[in-house]
């Protein structure tokens, strides 16, 4: 008797929804439960300008992902680095194409602010700290 009503309660279409019942996926970003709000529009944005093939850019590229990584007071987690290559626009290759990399801030409006030059032979910490106190300003 008692295997006759598990089967029946087995078949009610009832019980389907309970065994196919989906889960949330957890989506998770760096600090990401640490933060009030993880929107994009609260995040801050840097620009990277570059070329293929520029030796200093690449370097000043490893230092910016080593930078994005320590964590700390002046944590730089909720950046958004945006790498522009110049040659795929003759607006940017004229402006910069003695002069990269260029790192440059995305203020409010929308508009960029450049910063001064990192040299990218600089080491983590102090190029953390150089960024840090620029998005601050």
């Amino acid at each position: 008797m008692a295997i006759a009503t598990i089967a029946a309660v087995a078949t009610k279409p009832s019980s389907i929804p309970l065994l196919t019942r989906k889960r949330p996926k957890w989506i998770f970003t760096p600090l990401a439960f640490c933060s009030s709000s993880s929107s994009s529009a609260s995040r801050r944005k840097l620009i990277l300008y570059s070329k293929p093939g520029c030796c200093l850019c690449d370097g000043l590229k490893e230092k910016l992902q080593a930078a994005f990584l320590l964590s700390g007071p002046n944590s730089l987690h909720d950046v958004d680095l945006q790498v522009r290559d110049i040659t795929s626009n003759p607006e940017w290759e004229r402006a910069y194409q003695y002069e990269i990399p260029i790192l440059a801030k995305v203020l409010s409006d929308g508009t960029e602010e450049t910063l001064p030059r990192i040299s990218p032979r600089l080491g983590v910490e102090l190029v953390h700290k150089k960024i840090a106190a620029a998005l601050i300003q």
